[in-house]
């Protein structure tokens, strides 16, 4: 007995003696004192974004943090994000992700969290050359349009009493997707507004971390707090909605060979996004690119996340830093009305945005200071060093693309809210090659919506600015209007940006 007891001791001495020796053998990245059990989650408050900024502060623009027991990698530099998003672009292909993407996302069958591997490559190449093109955003121009006047006239209808923006930028960025992928609105009617109120509950339970992720043995407080019930009611009721509507266009599709109309691919030219994704299913039985009905359906809950939370979140934002700074304001409307002055200035075309550079750089320094995608967090497939320090397979690596827009080492005044700083630089976010400027992240894992999503943000704000004058509620002063963050997938303001418009024209 004695024996075995000895036996055992030296046993797990000599574990312990290997593991030291293993860690110790590797450059870690510095670190900030953890707690037994918790890690560092203590350390990290609702907006994630910013509790990391000020760790970094003072443990430097790369360092280890154990959320729980899980190792995670803070990147919070252009320098340390070149690395990661560039050299070792491929050592960081794949997505971290959770049982929460796990289950919304048909076991990883979108394009968001997917592994990197010939799946995702065909689910890139399907989004890129067939739903997102410079071709296929240009189709999707009177939709952008005629939300937009909506939306204008629902401003000018409001009078002199207080009008909420982000609920209508909610609305409108939700119609403008909505009729895109599935080629109708979706906030019209009951039906309508319960599928709504489910995709907004995925969007808060994608922003969601549950404690059991970080630390095992607390993954029942997710079935006590009833986390695990909401996310497999909500995985139920979207996928039940999202179903309805495959099948509704399965059903078109089919009457459409059957009627054989022989239709090229101009005729098809304002098919909706769903559209295209049955008709490449349907190849597949020929041997065409290879997508099932989850992966359909998974790719349509990305396009619906990314088309409504990320696109209203950037009007919002770029709306409140115009009113909290007038000066900016009036200079933009005095652009956009010098240049949209036909007598059918009701539509600001295509042509008359490329010509507004103030535009465009008010535009830029919005996602600047408020970045649709604040945090991006990735994996690594294999052993690296980065920086210098050792990273090991399986690591979490996040970038904090809020903090590196930021960065006083890059950007003079940094918190300041300055559109001119644009006006003549050459940083822009469509290629992703400025690492000091991601709002969008960079490298193979990039947001492929940029030209969509922007097109959007540029008309509505260029019809804003045109339509009307604008003001606070109650004669509220501009530096008091509140500013405070939301935490979520994309980080909206807290609270309803509610404003008092006075129309003028049309």
């Amino acid at each position: 007995m004695v024996e075995a007891l000895v036996v055992l001791l030296l046993s797990l001495v000599s574990v312990c003696f290997i593991r030291k020796w293993l860690v110790g053998s590797k450059k870690l990245p510095p670190s900030p004192r953890k707690l037994p059990i918790w890690g560092n989650l203590h350390q990290i408050g609702d907006l994630a974004h910013r509790s990391l900024q000020s760790l970094g502060a003072k443990h430097g623009p790369i360092m280890l943090l154990h959320f729980g027991s899980t190792p995670v990698i803070i990147v919070q530099s252009a320098d340390t994000a070149k690395e990661i998003l560039k050299t070792h672009d491929l050592m960081f292909a794949d997505r971290a992700h959770t049982k929460t993407t796990k289950r919304l996302c048909y076991n990883l069958k979108d394009m968001s969290v997917a592994p990197y591997g010939e799946y995702w490559r065909n689910l890139r190449s399907i989004t890129t050359l067939k739903l997102l093109s410079a071709k296929r955003v240009q189709f999707c121009d009177v939709i952008r349009q005629e939300e937009t006047l909506l939306l204008m006239k629902r401003i000018k209808s409001s009078g002199s009493r207080p009008f909420d923006l982000s609920e209508s930028f909610m609305k409108l960025s939700n119609d403008v997707i909505c009729r895109s992928v599935f080629g109708e609105k979706c906030s019209d009617g009951e039906e309508g507004k319960k599928f709504l109120k489910v995709l907004r509950r995925v969007l808060e339970l994608f922003g969601c971390m549950t404690i059991g992720e970080h630390i095992p043995w607390l993954s029942w407080v997710s079935y006590v707090n009833g986390f695990d019930r909401m996310l497999e009611k909500t995985a139920v009721e979207i996928d039940g909605f999202l179903d309805a509507f495959l099948d509704e266009h399965m059903d078109k599709y089919d009457r459409e060979q059957r009627g054989a109309s022989g239709g090229g691919a101009d005729d098809r030219s304002m098919e909706s996004f769903i559209d295209i994704l049955v008709d490449i299913y349907k190849d597949n039985q020929t041997g065409g690119v290879s997508i099932d009905r989850d992966g359909i359906k998974a790719l349509v809950l990305d396009l619906l996340d990314a088309g409504s939370d990320t696109t209203s979140a950037n009007i919002e934002w770029a709306m409140a830093e115009l009113l909290r700074h007038p000066e900016v304001l009036k200079r933009l409307q005095n652009e956009v009305r010098e240049i949209a002055t036909r007598e059918d200035n009701m539509i600001i075309t295509e042509t008359d945005l490329k010509k507004m550079h103030y535009l465009k750089a008010v535009v830029k320094e919005t996602l600047r200071l408020h970045p649709p995608i604040a945090i991006a967090g990735r994996s690594a497939r294999e052993d690296v060093k980065v920086m210098g320090y050792d990273i090991p397979r399986g690591t979490m690596v996040i970038t904090n693309n809020w903090a590196i827009g930021r960065d006083p080492e890059y950007w003079d005044e940094p918190d300041e809210f300055r559109p001119e700083r644009f006006l003549n630089s050459t940083v822009d976010y469509f290629k992703g090659v400025d690492f000091k400027y991601i709002p969008f992240g960079a490298g193979r894992r990039g947001c492929p919506g940029i030209t969509f999503a922007m097109a959007v943000v540029e008309l509505v704000l260029a019809n804003l600015m045109q339509k009307f004058e604008w003001e606070l509620p109650d004669g509220a002063k501009p530096e008091d209007l509140d500013m405070t963050e939301q935490p979520g997938t994309a980080v909206h303001r807290k609270n309803p940006l509610l404003v008092v418009a006075t129309h003028c024209y049309f």
